[in-house]
C-alpha cells in the first residue's frame, strides 16, 4: 500500500452518510478509482451523479479484484456478512477497514475468516449526524472529529499508520488506538449511554401534550441523539448489551444518589454534587 499519496483502487461499501462522506472526502486525495458498493439503485445512480464514484455495482464482484482498500459502511453484523461472502472476490494484499460502532465482534470474526494475505483494520470514525442517507453526506463531517483504530497482532505496522494517514488526511483531528474489548467498553458510555438517557428521556414525556411549548435549549440538547436509527442502534445495543447494561447500572447508581438528596432537601450534598460535575464537565472542554 501506497503511504506517500493514494493512488490506489478504492471501494466503498454502504453509500449512506457515512460510506458517502468518505467518498467525497477521499476524492480529493486522487485515488485511480473510487467505486461504489450499495444495494439501492437510487442512491448508486445518485452517487455517480454527484461525482462521488467512479463506477457502481450492487455487489462489488465484478471489480472487487481491482480494489486496494475497501471501506465497509454498513451495519455490524452486515459488515461481517458482506467480507464473508466476497472472500473469493478480493484481491491478494487488500486492506479492508470498516466504520462500526462495535469492535470486539466484528473483529473477532472478521479475523477469524479472512485469508493471511488479506488484511482488517478495524476503524470508528466518531463522526455523524442525526439524519442519514446520502443526501445528508458531507466530505466536512470528519473535520476535527477523532478517529478510532483498534489493532490486532495480526495487523502490521505499515497498514495501521496507512489507515492513520488516511484518516487524518481527510479531516480527523485525533487518531487513537485501542484494543477492540477496551474500545466497546469505553463507547458503551461515551456514546451508548448518552443514547439511551436521551431516548429515555423523550419516552419518558410521550404523553404529555404541547410539550414542544414548554422546551429550551437544556432539554433539545439532552434529547438530541434521541433522533435515532433505531435497526442500527437496536443492533449496537444488543451486540455490546453486556458492558451497557454495566454502564446504565452505573448511571442508575448516580441518579439514585441525586434523587435521595432532592428527597430529604441535602442541599449540601446537592451543592457537593453540582460543584464536582461542573469543574469535571470544564476539564472535557
Amino acid at each position: 500500500m501506497d503511504e506517500s499519496g493514494f493512488k490506489i483502487n478504492i471501494a466503498v461499501v454502504g453509500l449512506g452518510l457515512i460510506g458517502a462522506s468518505y467518498a467525497m472526502a477521499l476524492r480529493d486525495l486522487g485515488p485511480r478509482c473510487i467505486y461504489g458498493i450499495d444495494k439501492n439503485e437510487e442512491t448508486l445512480k445518485r452517487a455517480l451523479d454527484m461525482g462521488i464514484v467512479d463506477k457502481t455495482s450492487k455487489k462489488g464482484n465484478a471489480f472487487l479484484k481491482e480494489v486496494d482498500l475497501i471501506i465497509v459502511a454498513l451495519y455490524p453484523q452486515d459488515t461481517v456478512k458482506f467480507i464473508e461472502d466476497n472472500l473469493d472476490n478480493f484481491k491478494e494484499g487488500v486492506v479492508i477497514t470498516d466504520t462500526s460502532g462495535i469492535k470486539e465482534s466484528v473483529v473477532s470474526e472478521i479475523n477469524s475468516i479472512l485469508p493471511d494475505n488479506m488484511e482488517f483494520v478495524g476503524g470508528h470514525p466518531m463522526a455523524g449526524k442525526e439524519a442519514g442517507g446520502i443526501k445528508f453526506a458531507s466530505k466536512d463531517i470528519f473535520k476535527g472529529a477523532n478517529y478510532i483504530i483498534t489493532p490486532t497482532v495480526r495487523n502490521s505496522k505499515h497498514n495501521l499508520n496507512f489507515i492513520e494517514k488516511m484518516a487524518k488526511d481527510i479531516g480527523f483531528k485525533n487518531v487513537i488506538y485501542i484494543n477492540p474489548e477496551e474500545h466497546d467498553r469505553i463507547i458503551s458510555f461515551t456514546s451508548q449511554l448518552p443514547h439511551v438517557i436521551a431516548v429515555s428521556l423523550v419516552d419518558a414525556c410521550v404523553e404529555e401534550n404541547d410539550i414542544g411549548l414548554y422546551t429550551g435549549g437544556s432539554f433539545r440538547d439532552a434529547t438530541r441523539v434521541a433522533v435515532i436509527n433505531s435497526m442500527l442502534w437496536s443492533e449496537l445495543f444488543t451486540m455490546n448489551s453486556e458492558k451497557l447494561i454495566s454502564e446504565i447500572e452505573r448511571f442508575e447508581e448516580s441518579i439514585n444518589k441525586l434523587k435521595d438528596a432532592i428527597k430529604y432537601k441535602d442541599l449540601n450534598k446537592l451543592d457537593n454534587i453540582f460543584r464536582k460535575v461542573s469543574l469535571k464537565r470544564k476539564e472535557l472542554v
